[in-house]
C-alpha cells in the first residue's frame, strides 16, 4: 500500500513538473512571436534623445520637466528611499537638483520591448557643478506606450558606490 502511494506521489509530481516545463516554454514562444515588430534601432533613437532631454534638463534644474516623463501611476525606486510615487517623482528630482546634481549622463547597455513597453537598462554617472562624482551606478527603466506617447512607468537605480560609513 505504501508503494502504490509513494508511486502516485511521484507520478503527480512528475506531471506537475513537466505541466509547468510545458507552459514556460510556450510563454517563451508567444513572447518571441508577439515580439517580431518591435524595432530595436527605432527603439535605440527614441531614448537616445530622451536621455539627453533629460541631461539637459538636469543642467538646467528643471525638476517638472523631469517629473513630466513620467506616467501618474509610475514608480520610481532608488536607493535608500520609499517609493516615489506621483507628485513624489517631483519632489525626488527636485531633492536631486538641490543637492547639487549639475550633470547626469546615462549609457544604455540594453533594449528590448515590444509596441507597448520598452525595457532599458544601462549605467548612469551624476556630476556636480564642478564635475565631481556624485553617484554612478546602473538602471532598469519600463517605457510604456499610451495612445502613442511614450512615458516612463517604471524607474529603477541602483548605486555602484560603496556604502558610505
Amino acid at each position: 500500500m505504501r508503494n502504490i502511494f509513494v508511486l502516485i506521489v511521484t507520478a503527480l509530481t512528475c506531471y506537475g513538473l513537466l505541466s509547468c516545463n510545458g507552459a514556460n516554454t510556450g510563454d517563451s514562444a508567444v513572447s518571441k512571436t508577439v515580439n517580431p515588430t518591435f524595432d530595436k534601432q527605432r527603439a535605440g533613437s527614441f531614448i537616445d534623445s530622451i536621455n539627453a532631454k533629460f541631461a539637459e534638463q538636469i543642467a538646467s534644474g528643471d525638476s517638472v520637466a523631469l517629473a513630466a516623463h513620467y506616467w501618474p501611476d509610475a514608480e520610481l525606486l532608488l536607493d535608500n528611499s520609499e517609493v516615489a510615487k506621483g507628485n513624489d517623482i517631483l519632489s525626488a528630482w527636485g531633492a536631486a537638483i538641490r543637492m547639487g546634481i549639475k550633470e547626469m549622463t546615462f549609457s544604455t547597455t540594453d533594449i528590448t520591448g515590444s509596441s507597448t513597453f520598452i525595457i532599458e537598462t544601462g549605467n548612469y554617472e551624476m556630476k556636480d557643478g564642478n564635475k565631481s562624482l556624485i553617484d554612478r551606478g546602473k538602471y532598469v527603466v519600463v517605457w510604456e506606450n499610451r495612445n502613442g506617447e511614450w512615458k516612463l512607468y517604471r524607474d529603477i537605480g541602483s548605486t555602484s558606490m560603496p556604502a558610505v560609513k
